[in-house]
């Protein structure tokens, strides 16, 4: 999909109500390339410059990409519509099942679709950081995921946490089972674990810690998000990045090797 530079990118904004839909809205500014043209919730409250549309079926002009920061319930309507007008979507939202992840990459062989469960820059490079140190120390380290969030925050572990796991066990052949709780069970560790913890409480924006812990020495990588902005950062220049895509499913290391 081809897009004309001298021509902003018209962007749709799904949760535009809820907390990262109002982040996504204020940075947006900051970003002379695109605007946000229409915002989509079923709250329906006006807060800003652009209407307020309670179904994305209600979007009367075809955005040129769609930011998704809503719930997962609405992942189906809006995969319908963009499959329907040929737009690209950026699934920003978290706690999806398996069958809703299966719906995503079904989507993106007939549209553009940009899926992560994380969209920060930082937490990406973490993510490679983590990919490289099991690459090196293989076996030999026990590895532990601890996820801390808001207490508003439903989903445990978060998305994060699980891709961060993967991520590991992929570098292990996938020889890793996930362990969630050991206070059930009174024995030693086992080897093929990799435990994955998560804290729930106060305003914590998002916190993630991998350990590595082998004979006599520990490895620990983390990252702290300290605003929402980071991810709203990361939304917006996914969907700049997406808008010239051909259909296929995209993710962060995708982005990180095209400069806008």
């Amino acid at each position: 999909m081809k897009t004309n530079r001298s021509k902003k990118i018209k962007i749709a904004l799904s949760g535009a109500c809820g907390k990262m839909g109002r982040v996504v809205s204020d940075l947006a500014a900051e970003f002379p390339i695109c605007s946000i043209y229409a915002g989509i919730d079923v709250a329906g409250e006006k807060y800003a410059d652009f209407e307020i549309y309670r179904k994305v079926s209600d979007l009367e002009e075809t955005p040129d990409v769609i930011i998704d920061f809503s719930h997962p319930l609405a992942l189906s309507d809006m995969l319908s519509f963009c499959r329907m007008r040929g737009v690209p979507v950026v699934i920003a939202t978290t706690g999806y099942s398996d069958d809703d992840i299966a719906e995503i990459k079904a989507a993106s062989a007939l549209i553009p679709v940009f899926f992560t469960f994380n969209m920060s820059l930082g937490i990406n490079l973490l993510a490679d950081l983590a990919r490289r140190a099991t690459r090196v120390l293989g076996g030999r380290f026990d590895v532990e995921i601890i996820d801390k969030h808001h207490n508003y925050k439903k989903d445990a572990p978060s998305g994060t946490a699980i891709m961060l796991a993967e991520t590991v066990n992929k570098e292990r052949n996938s020889a890793l089972k996930y362990v969630y709780s050991r206070n059930s069970v009174r024995k030693s560790r086992e080897k093929d674990e990799l435990g994955i913890h998560s804290i729930r409480g106060g305003t914590i924006v998002g916190e993630h810690e991998i350990i590595f812990a082998g004979h006599d020495e520990i490895i620990s990588l983390s990252h702290s998000a300290l605003s929402k902005e980071v991810f709203a950062s990361g939304a917006i220049n996914a969907a700049l990045f997406l808008a010239k895509r051909e259909k296929g499913l995209y993710d962060m290391s995708d982005l990180l090797s095209y400069t806008i």
